[in-house]
């Protein structure tokens, strides 16, 4: 017998007389019955604050204090849906988040109201959390009891902004009965217990935190421990004080956290798994060392249209086993890319056959962008769902990360997978944090050039990639640039687009090798103008005997 699809207001439900602790924040802990109980009143109140017709849309514009899982708590009991609103976000484009989504309601608190000064937000009405006015207002309603009948599988319950390099974020749609089954499908995964303490520090208006943190705890009766905002000198104090046992990270905060003061009794935690993407293969084996925690890389399109598991057996640098229905396609021609081939190395030796983009011919979760069919009519192409991410294949069905779309490299006629030269790249005693990207070349197609976190000696690294034996002839950057800190977006991702549309010209340093040099030199305004073209012929690393074999 088919088993019925859930619904996430069954699971809050679930919390009702469950008097054990459920919530920690700072100095505060709620039992599971409170949070329910509160989910409750607030979903009472929405109904009533909601116009008539109106779409049932809350905006949320909060740091992961405990009114962020109670609404959407809330929103799922009352069939409504959660717009998550970006806190970096200014002015109109603030604006056009909050109007677009039609949130009809706005849940923020005093230290974000600024960003709403002289913003034109027409029927959208403002409650402030940290008021006595909001506590008055939900007086009336917390002697309300949950009720799940109100919503289906199918209602929508998130719409949570999905950024890109170009043009406004999109509001990715995701249903009551698709965070509910991807809740209990990490439960299964990672098996999560009643027991566990789940810790969220990463911004909840994103879909990581909400898809792979808070819906698993709720879907197993776990707790939630929640960290205002990011912090990686807080981080093990926090695990140790809530007694967290899962996380779950994005974009450089591995790498943050790996940048603290390391300490003898760095091992002594209660943690069991940390779940998450971008750490990188040295990074997630370094916090291994460290914290002797284990690091699992997964890869799922904030859509929900592709998602890709590592199992045991997974190699290293490999995201995990293509399920069935998963491809990698030439986005020009739509043929399947060949399987890639490695030297004895490790080495990518074929690029230009292997890399191409990640598309998803099976039944997928995809569930739309909110009035934005230009948009969905990009990811649905030919009856398949392309992810706009950039992967290769082995022989063996093993998927590897090559970098984003707008992340594609070409060098000399060959295509570079810029997540194989940052994962190289990272092994430099230097680097605090890299990213690798594409800016032009003066010629034709592009040059390598790579943004550095940390201390950088040009001698020194110039050596450094002569010793990497996986570093192909056209790997090295031609450029890195340095920086004290790696620029990132609201969600702990490196600002790609920022990098690529600044290039060499940039405030900070910029560090390059003339084509037939050996080491780097400071890039001059003259030669920022005009960098002379890369020579095709020898490299320095090429001419020491570390070009890849032979195709």
């Amino acid at each position: 017998m088919e088993s019925k699809t859930r619904t996430v207001a069954e699971l809050v439900t679930e919390g009702w007389g469950d008097h054990r602790p459920g919530l920690w924040f700072e100095d505060r802990v709620l039992t599971h019955h409170e949070v329910t109980a509160g989910a409750a009143a607030r979903a009472a109140l929405l109904a009533d604050l909601l116009p008539p017709g109106a779409e049932p849309h809350v905006g949320v514009l909060l740091d992961n204090t405990p009114e962020y899982p109670l609404w959407l708590s809330a929103a799922a009991l009352a069939g409504a849906a959660v717009a998550g609103i970006n806190p970096t976000r200014r002015g109109p484009e603030l604006a056009r988040d909050i109007l677009h989504t039609e949130c009809r309601v706005l849940i923020t608190e005093h230290t974000h109201l600024p960003l709403l000064t002289d913003l034109e937000l027409p029927g959208v009405r403002v409650l402030l959390t940290d008021t006595e006015e909001y506590d008055a207002l939900l007086a009336p309603y917390t002697t309300a009891v949950p009720d799940a009948a109100k919503a289906g599988p199918g209602d929508r319950l998130l719409l949570y902004f999905t950024s890109g390099s170009t043009g406004a974020p999109k509001a990715a749609i995701c249903t009551q009965g698709r965070l509910a089954a991807a809740g209990a499908s990490l439960v299964g995964q990672f098996g999560v217990r009643r027991e566990d303490v789940h810790y969220v520090c990463m911004p909840m208006f994103h879909g990581n935190a909400v898809i792979a943190d808070w819906a698993p705890a709720l879907a197993a009766g776990a707790g939630v421990a929640l960290r205002r905002r990011f912090s990686a000198s807080g981080f093990l104090g926090d695990v140790r004080r809530y007694g967290a046992t899962y996380f779950t990270y994005v974009g450089r905060a591995v790498q943050y956290i790996l940048a603290t003061e390391e300490r003898a009794d760095d091992r002594d935690n209660p943690l069991r798994l940390g779940f998450g993407t971008e750490a990188g293969v040295v990074d997630a084996e370094a916090f291994g060392r460290r914290f002797g925690v284990r690091l699992v890389e997964g890869y799922g399109s904030s859509e929900g249209g592709a998602a890709v598991q590592w199992s045991p057996g997974t190699p290293a640098g490999a995201v995990g086993r293509a399920a069935p229905g998963l491809v990698v396609l030439d986005p020009e021609t739509g043929e399947e890319c060949g399987p890639a081939v490695f030297d004895a190395d490790g080495r990518l030796v074929n690029g230009d056959e292997a890399i191409g983009e990640l598309v998803n011919r099976g039944p997928n979760p995809f569930e739309g962008y909110w009035r934005n069919p230009e948009a969905e009519a990009e990811r649905r192409r030919d009856g398949a769902y392309w992810t706009g991410d950039l992967f290769y294949r082995d022989a063996d069905g093993y998927l590897y990360f090559a970098g984003r779309a707008d992340d594609r490299i070409r060098v000399d006629s060959e295509n570079l997978a810029a997540a194989m030269i940052e994962n190289i790249l990272a092994r430099y005693e230097g680097a605090d944090a890299v990213a690798v990207y594409a800016v032009p070349d003066p010629v034709t197609g592009d040059q390598v050039m790579a943004t550095l976190a940390g201390t950088f000696d040009p001698s020194a690294f110039a050596r450094f990639l002569s010793a990497q034996p996986d570093l192909g002839t056209k790997m090295a950057p031609r450029f890195v640039r340095v920086v004290d800190r790696m620029p990132v977006t609201a969600t702990n991702k490196i600002h790609r687009a920022l990098l690529r549309r600044e290039g060499v010209h940039c405030a900070d340093p910029v560090w390059w090798r003339p084509p037939g040099e050996e080491t780097y030199r400071r890039l001059a305004p003259k030669d920022a103008e005009r960098p002379p073209a890369p020579t095709r012929g020898l490299s320095p690393v090429r001419r020491q005997g570390l070009e890849p074999r032979t195709r």
